[in-house]
């Protein structure tokens, strides 16, 4: 097992956390005074659009898919890997509801199958993804072995985490809302934050890293913000090949993030109100849902849809004449979709 480190030597954090609050920073272990207000959120800080690593993601990648994903909200049919990865997230999720001694490898089995069962009940068109019952088990299989590799990178009976699937979410004091969702927060005795993110793809190689740490830095950011304290540790576990990239961040790095996250959210405006969504062909390409609508390939899009109609008529501020600005947004945080990061 590869153990990919960011540039920072780490201290080991204990495999034992248990719930509770972060623990204040302290200035005598480099909390800045100029830091973050924790006081700060939406309703004292007008909200002018709202991002996530996952649209931030997409508009690095490709502005047009960002562009068919948010202003379009084209549909995507669910893919393989997208729904395995949310399966075994699922399963990941629930296996801490069980009691310490009960987070076994055959515990984690048994809920595979009533988890897509219920997945299966939420999203009956999953079942049409198999061309083939020899397709449909070789995928179970490569669920099972994800399964398999996450006991062997780490011991959940040894873990109480903090909090699981947790939304959150933050303002920055240009009006720019931050928001995701966190598979595991785990909180040691001592205070120390670990960012815990399951990815059912494979690790990337070392001049990728960087690109991979973008989302547990947004989240970091957000956390930092939030609660006044930078987390200890951000953690990728990788259950394609059984890796882990670890990466100890401090505040110039959260505030590196919070730099590159306003400069993406500036071009997203600038392509929003120059109605320039131009596409940025790729190796992913093939397998992009809207690869047929993309004029790299020969496509057309869709016509553009008028400010404040359908498609953006929900905003994080919640009122219309921003609505073509924001990202928009659920008036509840929903659960994981099928467009789970793998």
């Amino acid at each position: 097992m590869r153990l990919s480190v960011g540039s920072r030597t780490l201290r080991a954090m204990s495999d034992v956390a248990a719930p509770g609050a972060p623990a204040a920073a302290d200035p005598a272990t480099g909390a800045d005074p100029a830091g973050p207000d924790p006081s700060a959120s939406a309703d004292t800080i007008a909200v002018t659009g709202a991002l996530s690593p996952s649209r931030a993601g997409d508009f690095m990648t490709c502005p047009l898919l960002y562009r068919f994903r948010v202003i379009d909200q084209l549909p995507e049919p669910p893919s393989p890997a997208a729904a395995r990865g949310t399966l075994v997230h699922a399963v990941l999720e629930r296996l801490f509801d069980e009691p310490a001694a009960r987070r076994t490898v055959p515990a984690a089995r048994t809920l595979l199958e009533p988890e897509w069962q219920r997945l299966l009940s939420e999203e009956p068109e999953l079942s049409q993804m198999f061309g083939s019952g020899a397709e449909q088990d070789e995928w179970f299989a490569e669920a099972y072995a994800m399964l398999d590799r996450y006991f062997v990178l780490e011991d959940p009976r040894r873990l109480e985490p903090a909090c699981r699937e947790l939304y959150v979410e933050t303002v920055l004091d240009s009006g720019l809302l931050l928001r995701g969702y966190i598979d595991r927060l785990d909180i040691a005795p001592n205070g120390d934050v670990r960012v815990v993110d399951y990815k059912t793809g494979t690790a990337p190689r070392a001049e990728f890293e960087a690109r991979a740490l973008f989302q547990m830095k947004f989240y970091a950011l957000v956390l930092w913000r939030r609660d006044g304290q930078v987390p200890r540790l951000l953690q990728l576990m990788y259950l394609g090949n059984g890796e882990i990239l670890r990466y100890a961040p401090d505040e110039s790095d959260l505030r590196a993030t919070q730099r590159k996250t306003e400069a993406i959210w500036r071009a997203i405006e600038r392509a929003r109100s120059m109605r320039d969504w131009r596409p940025r062909p790729s190796r992913i390409c093939d397998w992009c849902a809207h690869k047929a609508l993309c004029p790299a390939f020969g496509g057309t899009p869709p016509p553009l849809p008028t400010e404040g109609g359908p498609s953006s008529s929900r905003t994080a501020a919640g009122d219309a004449e921003s609505a073509a600005r924001a990202e928009p947004l659920p008036e509840i945080p929903s659960p994981r979709s099928f467009a789970v990061d793998i």
